[in-house]
């Protein structure tokens, strides 16, 4: 694969594919015969970029103009802090900044600001491939300085199919930013297969991209769970008719699972495993939380598994080529293996996710993974989701509380009092966990805060 537009735009065949963004769409036929940089192209051939637009209409074009063209694309999120920024373009050596206003500032004066049009000005546009363009993906922490994931086309579209096992044209969409990783093999999918993609707006409702993404017929979608947790709990969900339904980035429990199959029925519903420096492990297609234990004593096409430690840990060519930065750390240990600290437990020829390694809660000595306590909590039909975490206590160092959104408390259908409720839960709780795991306090709320990525926002354990 030598260059995206390359694979996209063969020579002699038709381009296909087009981006819809909110307020705007743009085909990429649009790209054979101008640019979004104008005549400044050609300028940006060897530097290191940053493509720090806000909304990703323009960053999923400039993906395109520049792979091949720039030394290094540098793919930053909309809620990087100024300070953030600046520390990530020293990290990457980056001398140029992509922008979609003029008014936007750069992280730094070093950084030659180049600001895209709207779409593509017409004019003759030589697309030359002179560079293997490293893709510089952010890591997902919420806290201080994230980590920059060396990639390369290949290591992150080299796998992907490009086109659909049936050959019907798809229509793909995701929750996701296609500036993080479970966003950008949405993204990839659809360009290389010559698909539309509907994208997501950074601060959009749930329910103005499910009404755009329905609009759009969208046919193949993807979210984390917390994603797919706040389109059920809008009660728009059922506008969506799709086809495919894929979660990632955190555990699918099986009530999730199962209340996506109640609103889509003919869908095929997915979860899949991946992390920014592992790349993308497997896809579950068979409803059931959890992965096959067949999936690491058998190992098919190029993906290694292993369990060490209860944790797991991914061999494969989809793996990132090392971390950037003065001290970067090891990416994968000596023999390639990259250990994910995602926690999993062997229950009946059947591996479950358990949690993060960082995440543990201590009590009194004894571990509880809070996506353990969850599962349990959500699996009640009056549960849409919910986040269990530690509270400090004199005597066991932490005790469990959990926090719960009620999937529709208006339903005439609902308990009486919220007392019942809770009631039901600590007493499943009671049933399915040992005792210091069940929560100590549980109380109610409105809402549950998500990171950029759309993961819940969870505090150290």
């Amino acid at each position: 694969m030598s260059c995206l537009w390359d694979s996209i735009a063969p020579s002699g065949a038709a381009i296909s594919g087009e981006f819809h963004g909110r307020g705007a769409s743009v085909a990429l036929a649009e790209l054979a015969a101008g640019s979004t940089f104008g005549t400044a192209l050609e300028s940006l051939r060897g530097r290191s970029v940053l493509i720090a637009t806000h909304e990703q209409l323009p960053a999923a074009l400039a993906l395109v103009e520049l792979d091949g063209v720039a030394r290094r694309m540098v793919l930053c999120t909309p809620d990087l802090t100024p300070e953030q920024l600046a520390a990530v373009a020293a990290t990457a050596q980056a001398d140029a900044i992509i922008l979609e206003t003029p008014s936007a500032t750069p992280a730094s004066a070093s950084l030659a600001p180049y600001v895209m049009t709207p779409r593509p000005v017409p004019g003759p546009t030589l697309r030359r491939a002179s560079l293997a363009t490293e893709w510089i993906l952010l890591t997902s922490g919420t806290t201080g300085a994230p980590k920059l994931v060396v990639h390369t086309l290949q290591s992150l579209g080299g796998a992907l199919p490009t086109q659909t096992p049936s050959g019907a044209q798809s229509i793909w969409s995701t929750f996701y930013d296609i500036r993080r990783y479970g966003g950008l093999q949405i993204y990839l999918r659809a360009v290389l297969s010559g698909s539309p993609l509907v994208l997501s707006s950074p601060g959009e409702p749930t329910v103005d991209f499910l009404a755009r993404a329905a609009a759009g017929g969208v046919t193949h979608i993807s979210g984390t769970p917390s994603h797919w947790r706040r389109a059920l709990m809008s009660g728009e969900a059922a506008v969506l008719k799709p086809q495919y339904v894929r979660l990632s980035g955190e555990v699918a429990d099986q009530a999730l699972l199962d209340n996506l199959r109640a609103v889509y029925p003919t869908a095929r519903i997915a979860h899949a495993f991946a992390s920014t420096e592992a790349g993308v492990a497997f896809d579950v297609n068979d409803g059931l939380a959890g992965f096959p234990q067949a999936f690491v004593d058998n190992p098919s096409g190029k993906i290694e598994l292993k369990v060490v430690d209860h944790t797991l840990r991914i061999r494969s060519g989809r793996t990132a080529a090392r971390y950037l930065g003065a001290a970067p750390g090891v990416l994968a240990s000596d023999d390639g293996y990259v250990d994910t600290g995602d926690m999993v437990e062997l229950e009946q020829g059947r591996y479950y996710f358990r949690g993060r390694v960082g995440g543990v809660i201590n009590v009194g000595g004894l571990k509880v993974y809070p996506e353990e306590v969850e599962s349990v909590l959500n699996a009640d039909p009056w549960v849409r989701m919910s986040l269990v975490r530690a509270r400090r206590n004199p005597i066991t160092g932490a005790v469990v509380v959990a926090d719960v959104v009620l999937a529709n408390p208006a339903s005439p259908e609902a308990p009486d009092t919220p007392d019942a409720v809770k009631s039901d839960l600590l007493e499943a709780c009671r049933r399915n966990l040992a005792p210091h795991k069940v929560p100590a306090m549980l109380r109610f709320v409105p809402a549950l805060e998500l990171t950029a990525a759309g993961k819940l926002v969870r505090p150290n354990a």
